[in-house]
């Protein structure tokens, strides 16, 4: 197998902080300009506006007829759908009325609190608002982000094969916030569970010593693999922020970079395609980080030293 083609970017385009640093043209204003612009400097971002709501099948028309072709959008998958909670005024009008007014007075509502037919239903409306980007093969993964509460179980086991028939046929990939799947004990079990549910397992680079926290492991379970760096700050990730881009304030030194860089090489060797995402999302941070990784794995094309990948049994 030839190696895998490698494609790096950020984990958005449109963060406040980011505008706010100037790396956009003073001439790119409109959201649709920033994209464009975007797609011309990266190959691949993550779109977790999906995350926060659900996505119209007309906006992500938008989106794919603003990048070009073969530049990668990965979407993140609506909170909801990965047991988190969400605010309840971000739902759909249908939904929200189906909720009743107890539930739309809370702050947050959770999976359990939908119960299952409404859940199904914005399984399905996620699903099909994505038919564009699928259609024109500018989809890349739909992630799976899932909370600190979600630890290794047979409940879960079965979450995770559920979701994946759920979204067929777009690719999945799980990123776990609990250091029970990936502890040395579970984590051969866990990477070829999901080799088993043709499921992406999701690399990271983040704080250590934290239950929600997953060593850096570079590992593959399918023809492609996704690396998602979250920054080191350790006492960010611990106790929160006062904004999600706060939580990941942390600019890699190159040397740090350069730690990943033999990782990400092995798992080309493995796939047909490596994604490399920064989610040091304060500032300018991710898409500097990102320029910079992409020009240590070019440097290192020609003859890195390369550590093999965890990877699930055959």
């Amino acid at each position: 197998m030839s190696p895998a083609v490698i494609k790096t970017g950020a984990t958005t385009w449109a963060e406040r902080s980011l505008l706010a640093t100037g790396w956009y043209p003073p001439d790119v204003r409109s959201a649709a300009a920033r994209l464009r612009y975007y797609a011309s400097q990266f190959p691949l971002v993550e779109n977790d506006a999906g995350y926060w709501a659900l996505p119209a099948p007309e906006q992500v028309e938008t989106w794919a007829r603003t990048v070009p072709a073969g530049f990668t959008m990965n979407m993140k998958a609506h909170a909801l759908l990965t047991g988190h909670y969400t605010d309840p005024r971000r739902l759909p009008r249908d939904v929200r009325d189906a909720l009743g007014g107890e539930l739309l007075a809370k702050p947050h509502v959770y999976p359990q609190d939908l119960g299952p037919e409404l859940m199904r239903e914005l399984s399905r409306r996620f699903h099909e608002a994505l038919v564009p980007l699928h259609r024109r093969g500018q989809l890349g993964v739909v992630l799976f982000q899932f909370p600190v509460w979600f630890a290794i179980g047979r409940e879960h086991k079965e979450t995770l094969s559920r979701i994946r028939q759920e979204l067929l046929p777009y690719r999945v990939a799980v990123e776990f916030r609990n250091a029970t799947w990936m502890s040395e004990g579970n984590r051969h079990e866990t990477l070829a569970l999901l080799a088993a549910e043709g499921l992406i397992y999701t690399c990271v680079d983040e704080p250590q010593g934290f239950p929600s926290s997953v060593p850096p492991l570079a590992a593959a379970t399918g023809d492609l693999a996704v690396v998602r760096l979250h920054g080191r700050n350790g006492a960010r990730w611990h106790r929160g922020a006062r904004t999600a881009a706060e939580r990941f304030e942390y600019l890699y030194p190159a040397e740090e970079l350069r730690e990943w860089v033999p990782k990400i090489r092995a798992l080309a060797e493995r796939t047909r395609e490596v994604h490399v995402l920064m989610n040091n999302c304060y500032g300018d941070y991710a898409v500097r980080n990102a320029r910079e990784m992409a020009e240590l794995l070019e440097e290192a094309r020609d003859g890195t030293a390369r550590a093999a990948p965890e990877h699930a049994p055959a």
